[in-house]
């Protein structure tokens, strides 16, 4: 068995987007995949137990058969936090490796890292005591940074040493590939830190659905229930002149439009074009004119509490630090890495026969 860890330095730089694709990539391969996430944070109910959300994910996406129990074998739920803090938490390292133990016969077993390097150190699953204990290869995703990143990648070979494969750049933006591939790729191979990828910013893996939108704002859903899974890539604020606003509407597909209750001249022009909802901000609802549009159109209007600033802000601290848990995402990760990721230098640096 090939151990891989998949661990970055910051939350939400795509690690599970890397995972899973990286993983169906080889299963199409024709090797033998396992899956594991050792420290889990978004503990779920899956029958008596208690398992991790993207684990169990993983597991359906990947069609595994292991137990449940291997692949999400600890989870920091309230009552494990609280016998961390107690002294009672001692054996969760042991759990861990004993499941991972019942992989041996795979080919290869890809590990979800935990949030950053040093989560989970307490007990004893962070990434370096991990990447040691199960004699691991150690992939390192990086979120475009700018030059930032490089330091990230040449410290993070620096950290792990001969444990350490190589990286990848996630949400590069366009501007930035052609330098990151020509520069900065060979520029780090010199320093002993491989490239495996440098992965576009892409706008629909950092899309959010209405639904999630609608959590996130704490919104009221006022029309269009049967759409609230549709994905929203773009956000336009409402608030110039209605000729104005089709412009910009015209121009920008997959939209949320963001605007005042009063505006309803805003939130008609809005429906005449691509717009996956309407959020009307400071609690309040539209007349029943909009309303009954965008019951024939089905399309979704959420009332959201705080004004229109606050909204934004709030959709700012989470646009592109979203789950993956997202069947079509995983899709569009599998065909990312198809063109952007060396397999073949990967699998040379982790010795794997091909």
């Amino acid at each position: 068995m090939i151990p891989i860890l998949v661990v970055s330095n910051t939350p939400y730089a795509g690690r599970t987007f890397v995972s899973l694709g990286l993983a169906l990539k080889l299963k199409e391969m024709d090797y033998d995949v396992g899956y594991m996430k050792p420290f889990g944070t978004v503990p779920v109910k899956s029958g008596p137990a208690i398992h991790d959300a993207d684990a169990l994910f993983a597991r359906e996406v990947l069609g595994l058969t292991d137990p449940i129990e291997t692949i999400s074998p600890f989870v920091l739920d309230f009552e494990q936090q609280a016998m961390l803090l107690t002294g009672g938490l001692k054996d969760a390292q042991k759990r861990v490796l004993a499941a991972f133990r019942t992989l041996k016969r795979k080919d290869f077993a890809i590990i979800g890292g935990a949030g950053d390097l040093f989560e989970g150190a307490l007990t004893g699953l962070d990434a370096l005591s991990l990447a040691g204990a199960m004699e691991a290869h150690v992939l390192f995703v990086e979120p475009w940074r700018g030059d930032t990143s490089l330091d990230a990648l040449y410290g993070a070979a620096q950290l792990f040493g001969e444990r350490f494969a190589g990286g990848v750049l996630n949400k590069v933006p366009e501007a930035a590939l052609s330098r990151v591939k020509q520069e900065i790729k060979p520029f780090l191979l010199k320093k002993g830190v491989p490239l495996f990828g440098a992965f576009p910013k892409d706008r629909f893996l950092e899309s959010v659905t209405v639904r999630q939108l609608n959590e996130i704002l704490n919104g009221k859903v006022l029309s269009g229930e049967t759409r609230l899974d549709e994905s929203v890539e773009n956000f336009l604020i409402g608030a110039m002149d209605v000729d104005s606003a089709l412009t910009y509407f015209r121009r920008t597909p997959n939209k949320a439009v963001i605007t005042g209750a009063h505006r309803s001249d805003i939130q008609l022009a809005a429906m005449e074009t691509s717009t996956k909802c309407i959020i009307i901000t400071g609690g309040l609802q539209t007349n029943e004119v909009v309303l009954g549009k965008a019951r024939a159109t089905n399309t979704p209007i959420l009332s959201v509490p705080d004004d229109t600033f606050s909204t934004i802000d709030k959709i700012e601290m989470r646009v592109g630090k979203t789950s993956i848990r997202e069947r079509n995402k995983v899709e569009r990760a599998r065909k990312i890495l198809d063109t952007e990721f060396d397999m073949f230098g990967f699998l040379k640096s982790v010795k794997a026969k091909t």
